[in-house]
């Protein structure tokens, strides 16, 4: 028995075609209350993935942190270029 087709709408981002693209999007929810949803949805899924396990590990935690240092970094770039620039550093 063949499975079948699922509608576009409620098809996942990663199982859409590239010409299908432009009306996957615009038939999102791109409204504040559909934003957030999504939002919510990333986040609970990560939460359950990573975070909400039986056994778990750093996995989750380890992203976590990552994201932080590297938003971090991004922050304060031109901070640490005008100090290598300016030779202030060493």
């Amino acid at each position: 028995m063949a499975d079948r087709p699922v509608p576009l709408k409620d098809t996942r981002l990663l199982d859409v075609k590239l010409g299908q693209l432009p009306s996957w999007f615009a038939m999102r929810n791109f409204t504040p209350s559909g934003l957030t949803g999504a939002v919510r949805r990333g986040y609970d899924s990560y939460l359950n993935k990573y975070i909400n396990v039986k056994k778990g590990g750093i996995g989750g935690i380890a992203m976590v942190l990552f994201g932080y240092v590297v938003v971090s970094y991004v922050w304060n770039y031109e901070h640490l270029i005008s100090m290598i620039v300016g030779g202030s550093i060493i």
